[in-house]
């Protein structure tokens, strides 16, 4: 490939001279112009390796010029030379604060030119070489570290199966309590980030129920005090199961784990939080989690109307909710009413949740058997 310059001065028979001189050996190629201006439009354009500049220009001179050019994406270390007959220390000094890197005589046939131009092609070379090593890592990084978040999404979906295989229902509880909680994140203004670990998250509030005895957890109708007191242990479990992970995601599964039952007013369970007590992914949660228990069919009972239960959270906020999170989730009430009947499929772009399209299909498929009973919002 060939080293692209950039040559910039006011003079043709300069601009010829210098081309002549760059390009005799046949390794660059140069761009040349007469006006600065133009110069720094191309320069917006295209890549080059190596600039020329003259100081004294008609619009802007040689400092100028280099004090515009280094502002341009990816120009920070490109080798510039700037052409002057006035190589006064003052000038100089200018020149080298807005980041030219050599100076060049302004006399033709001069051997001092020669050599400085084959030591700056060489320069710019090097340089466009360790810039390219430089982005070549970056890409690798990049690849490697979406590598990795698509291996947690993988566990984030392998222990939410995990609880479906158990509950035949849990697959599509789990999508829509996490779109719920995206939509309630959002409206919140919670960073892009926070919201997306949300939406991941969010499958794994259940996962202690993996521990809880089948005839309990699959029994058909209501529970006993007593087996209450055994299901709501799936909270302190869920927490056990996920807690001192390395990856972000799983901890923050934990903290909803552990909290998605805890109430506003400080009566919930496990440990009786309340209010900003409460970790904010697992409030958001809370509000989704119950919403999608009340609106579908359990064994003991029929589907709550959504104005229904939309009402129970309104009459409930400030004391099992937090009031901030069923205003949020209200305010987008249409695409509530679309996730609850199915219609919304929608997940993040690719790019932000690539764990959305497995778990579409984990809700498709769901294992045969009685659905255990739902822990009552109330």
């Amino acid at each position: 490939m060939l080293t692209q310059a950039l040559l910039v001065d006011d003079s043709r028979s300069v601009l010829n001279f210098l081309q002549r001189h760059i390009e005799a050996e046949g390794l660059v190629e140069a761009t040349t112009f007469l006006d600065p201006v133009d110069a720094l439009a191309c320069a917006r354009e295209r890549a080059f390796d190596l600039v020329l500049v003259d100081y004294e220009m008609p619009h802007m001179d040689g400092i100028s010029f280099i004090r515009a050019f280094r502002t341009l994406p990816g120009c920070a270390d490109i080798p510039i030379a700037m052409i002057t007959s006035r190589q006064t220390d003052d000038v100089k000094m200018e020149a080298l604060e807005a980041g030219a890197t050599d100076f060049l005589p302004k006399q033709p046939q001069s051997v001092e030119m020669t050599v400085r131009l084959r030591n700056l092609i060489r320069l710019g070379v090097a340089v466009r070489k360790q810039n390219d090593r430089a982005a070549d890592l970056a890409n690798a990084v990049a690849a490697a570290t979406q590598k990795l978040a698509e291996r947690e999404e993988e566990i984030i979906l392998r222990l939410a199966l995990a609880v479906e295989y158990r509950d035949n229902d849990t697959g599509e509880h789990t999508l829509r309590v996490a779109r719920y909680s995206r939509i309630i994140a959002e409206q919140l203004g919670l960073p892009a980030r926070l919201c997306r670990d949300i939406y991941l998250a969010a499958p794994l509030h259940d996962v202690g129920k993996v521990a809880i005895p089948d005839n309990i957890l699959l029994k058909p109708g209501r529970l006993t005090d007593e087996e209450m007191a055994v299901i709501r242990t799936h909270a302190t479990i869920g927490e056990r199961i996920l807690a001192d992970s390395t990856c972000e995601l799983i901890q923050l599964g934990a903290q909803i784990a552990a909290g998605h039952h805890e109430r506003w007013d400080g009566t919930g369970y496990p440990s009786g939080l309340k209010e900003d007590e409460i970790p904010i992914a697992a409030r958001v949660v809370a509000v989704a989690d119950v919403f999608d228990a009340l609106t579908t069919r359990r064994p003991y009972k029929e589907p709550m109307p959504l104005e229904v239960a939309r009402n129970y959270l309104v009459e409930n906020q400030g004391r099992q909710f937090d009031p901030a999170c069923v205003e949020a989730f209200l305010s987008r009430w249409d695409e509530v009413v679309a996730i609850a009947a199915g219609q919304s499929t929608a997940p993040f772009q690719k790019s932000e949740a690539t764990l959305s399209p497995v778990m579409e299909e984990a809700a498709e498929s769901r294992p045969d058997g009685n659905r255990p009973p739902e822990v009552s919002p109330a």
